[in-house]
């Protein structure tokens, strides 16, 4: 829920047992982004640092990344793949979701994203996609699932290289200018990232 006292007290408790990691959940169910990043910023500042904190039903990238800064370290969510089914494609530039649905794909022949190395994006084009969407052919979703998975597995594997090489900071700066080019950042990442001394300018 959204009672912080009672999330500190139930992390605390949780936090005694001796688990080899905790789930976050009871989130990511509409409610306003700004108490979404306060009660996961309670939960990852109570439970134990030296086991896996797992956030339950989390996704979309721009959360990946920021519930990473707030000390998260393992998701599920079902996203990549619904949102595949529904003909949306999640590529590495804006914010925005590709709908390849839309008639102004039917004569694209870019890959779905141009930067991603799955075997959708080195296979087919983003006109072929439309066609098999538009024809109702099961395939479509198998395709854009593979490329909707492979760029969320792509993502985390980059945000691990930056812990590794430990440039964190700048890889969340990097990514968000890249997902805002106007830099018309919502306002509840920047607060959240500005808690652990991460600035977006």
């Amino acid at each position: 829920g959204l009672d912080g006292d009672l999330r500190r007290r139930c992390a605390d408790a949780m936090g005694r047992r001796d688990m080899p990691g905790f789930a976050i959940g009871g989130l990511s169910g509409g409610e306003e982004k700004s108490s979404f990043w306060r009660m996961v910023a309670i939960s990852t500042e109570v439970l134990p640092k030296d086991r896996p904190r797992y956030l339950m039903g989390v996704g979309y990238a721009v959360d990946l990344v920021v519930c990473c800064a707030l000390g998260c370290d393992m998701f599920d969510c079902v996203y990549p793949t619904r949102t595949a089914r529904f003909g949306t494609a999640l590529t590495s530039v804006g914010h925005s979701t590709l709908h390849l649905k839309n008639k102004e794909f039917a004569t694209d022949f870019l890959p779905v994203d141009p930067n991603c190395s799955c075997s959708t994006c080195q296979s087919t084009t983003r006109a072929y996609l439309h066609a098999l969407f538009i024809n109702r052919e099961a395939v479509a979703c198998h395709y854009l699932t593979v490329h909707n998975v492979a760029y969320q597995l792509e993502l985390m594997r980059r945000l691990r290289q930056s812990l590794l090489d430990q440039c964190f900071p700048t890889f969340v700066c990097d990514f968000m200018a890249t997902a805002y080019p106007d830099k018309d950042y919502p306002q509840w990442a920047v607060d959240a990232l500005a808690a652990v001394n991460i600035y977006l300018h």
